[in-house]
């Protein structure tokens, strides 16, 4: 437990909660109550923390984003499978309280019950040391999975940011112009400007136009951004 709550970033004044939250409901149906609480109270928490921490955490350091973008991004990384990954990397799957029939079902490795244990712990962080803790505790783990998801968005479907963005902030589109082509037919190479209200606002290259369009659009959010 000390080597978890070492990768986790927070160590628990209440050691109960560790514990509640590794503990699945088919350990305290074979136990008393008073001796093994399960930890769904707290993935029911944990699930509206992680929603808030990330949703925040998107909506202040990402000012571009649409709101469609950002559910989209948010969704991508409090999913199951991020999360069950998330707890293979911390060791939470040999650390689960579990039932016999779980352990000899594999339930250790089950997706399902490691992402579910996964948020009871952002839930018990929380109890034991409030909003702060937990959102510490959160964007420490998944700082760089939301940074990812943000720049493989971005990089996907530049010109799609490019147009909600302009869209919502002005009410107009942008419109793409072929400014040259280069080389021989086989390896030929054009330049594509994105215009807005009549000014060329980024110019970008590739071996089709389509390629063109999308690095001029991703540099033209680089200078939206900056």
């Amino acid at each position: 437990m000390d080597t978890l709550q070492q990768r986790l970033g927070h160590r628990f004044v209440d050691q109960a909660l560790l514990s509640q939250a590794l503990t699945h409901k088919s350990y305290a149906n074979e136990h008393r109550p008073e001796e093994a609480q399960d930890n769904e109270r707290l993935e029911f928490l944990g699930d509206a923390v992680l929603d808030l921490v990330v949703s925040e955490a998107l909506h202040s350091r990402q000012p571009l984003l649409s709101e469609g973008e950002m559910t989209r991004i948010r969704a991508e990384v409090v999913s199951e499978k991020g999360l069950s990954f998330l707890a293979r990397d911390l060791g939470v799957g040999k650390r689960l309280r579990l039932g016999r029939g779980e352990e000899l079902t594999g339930g250790r490795d089950k997706d399902s019950l490691l992402a579910d244990a996964t948020e009871a712990l952002f839930g018990a962080v929380f109890c034991d040391g409030g909003f702060d803790a937990a959102r510490k505790v959160i964007l420490g783990l998944l700082e760089q999975l939301i940074t990812r998801a943000v720049d493989t968005k971005s990089g996907l479907d530049a010109k799609t940011r490019l147009q909600e963005i302009l869209q919502a902030r002005h009410g107009q589109l942008p419109s793409y112009v072929l400014a040259g082509s280069e080389g021989p037919d086989h390896d030929r190479s054009y330049l594509v400007e994105v215009r807005f209200q009549g000014e060329t606002i980024a110019a970008g290259r590739g071996r089709t136009k389509k390629q063109a369009e999308q690095q001029a659009a991703a540099r033209a959010l680089r200078q939206l951004e900056s």
